[in-house]
């Protein structure tokens, strides 16, 4: 006999739906309104900057000269001239006169148009009008890392819900603990490998834990990822030993007071964490996920296709992150090779340690792939017994 629910029944679903959207509509307004007012601040917050600031209000291009090097590399220059008004300290108000020279290459300058704001240092002296003069000396981009940001924070909003919510949350309290433990690090002698395996501990239990909750399948992955982990650093060590490090070109890390060495080693460890973590709730997400649909699974089954999705997720990952680290090289490829460098040393001096970093990384991801299946198996089990 099939039973309709019941008036008050309907009513309490519908009181239930209408109490959701409201506090919906509640969340997204609040973001709304913490993007207008953040976005407000950043565009007037010049007075709480201790250097000078200054707003382009004009600008004049007055020479244009083409340029060739001794390798055929062509160029152009320009000389700006900025007019531009400050926007805090004493002399608020006032205008103030630049002269900049900048490249088409955009290497180590750029064009300044109407509209920027520029960190600036001001000189005694004043042109022939009484004006003041002074230098460029960066660029306020406050602004456009803030939209970035909002940018990333509402499409995390509009696909996680909410566990992108607690992502950002994770995200933010995952800074908060490196900016203290770099601190910590500058202004003490504890070993900065003690300090990075305190992060890393740290890092893959608040990530899990806020993302995911207190259950199995967390803890399949918050072990499998810190297994993982330390074995890739491990091995990365080991191989590092028994080649004596040849082949790795610290030149870039030389100008530190610190062991550049275990900086390096360092690097790894956090750097692999990420891609490590990836694979491990990947992988126990797959295999609870198969365990939910299918209680009566045998293991030999949740072995043969969690196999099957480490073989997947295995290549996907290990090339991430050798695009992730090579990209920032890249300008640095070209510069030496356009300027006649040979490519083998252009690799070596560009290259050496990014590449030790994906390969650590990708050490990491292939051997996280059966720890995270067996890890998974065993809290799958444990939650088979507790039933």
């Amino acid at each position: 006999m099939i039973r309709f629910p019941s008036t008050l029944e309907v009513l309490l679903l519908q009181n239930i739906l209408k109490k959701k959207s409201f506090n919906k509509v509640i969340f997204y307004t609040f973001i709304a309104i913490c993007f207008i007012a953040s976005v407000f601040f950043v565009y007037h917050n010049e007075a709480f900057y201790d250097r000078p600031i200054a707003e382009v209000i004009k600008t004049e291009l007055k020479e244009s000269n083409p340029v060739t090097d001794m390798y055929e590399n062509e160029d152009h220059l320009y000389i700006q001239q900025i007019t531009a008004v400050l926007k805090n300290g004493e002399k608020k108000g006032k205008l103030i006169h630049f002269t900049n020279e900048y490249s088409a290459s955009g290497a180590f300058d750029q064009e300044y148009h109407v509209g920027h704001k520029l960190f600036v240092s001001i000189k005694a002296n004043t042109n022939k009008n009484g004006d003041l003069t002074g230098a460029i000396l960066d660029v306020k981009r406050d602004q456009f890392v803030l939209i970035v940001a909002w940018i990333f924070i509402v499409a995390l909003l509009i696909v996680g819900k909410r566990q992108g919510l607690f992502s950002i949350i994770s995200l933010i309290v995952n800074s908060l603990v490196l900016s203290y433990a770099l601190d910590l690090y500058i202004h003490s002698n504890i070993n900065l490998i003690f300090i990075s395996g305190v992060c890393v501990l740290l890092f893959t239990v608040i990530s899990l834990i806020l993302i995911n909750g207190l259950n199995e399948k967390t803890y399949a992955g918050i072990v499998a990822t810190l297994i993982g982990t330390f074995i890739s650093l491990l091995i990365s060590a080991l191989v590092l030993w028994i080649t004596n490090e040849n082949g790795l070109r610290y030149e870039e890390m030389q100008f530190l007071t610190r062991p550049y060495r275990m900086i390096f080693m360092a690097g790894l460890f956090i750097g692999a964490l990420g891609a490590v973590m990836d694979v491990s709730i990947t992988m126990a997400s797959s295999m609870f996920a198969l365990f939910e649909q299918n209680q009566d699974i045998s293991d030999q089954a949740l072995k043969i296709s969690g196999i099957d999705i480490g073989k997947d997720i295995m290549g996907t990952i290990t090339s991430i992150l050798f695009f992730v680290y090579i990209c920032g090289s890249i300008p640095m490829l070209i510069l030496y090779l356009k300027n006649s460098y040979p490519l083998g040393q252009t690799l070596s001096m560009n290259l050496s340690l990014e590449l030790a970093r994906a390969l650590a990384g990708g050490i990491g991801v292939v051997l996280t792939i059966p720890i995270s299946l067996y890890t998974s198996i065993f809290f799958i089990n444990r939650k088979r017994a507790k039933q």
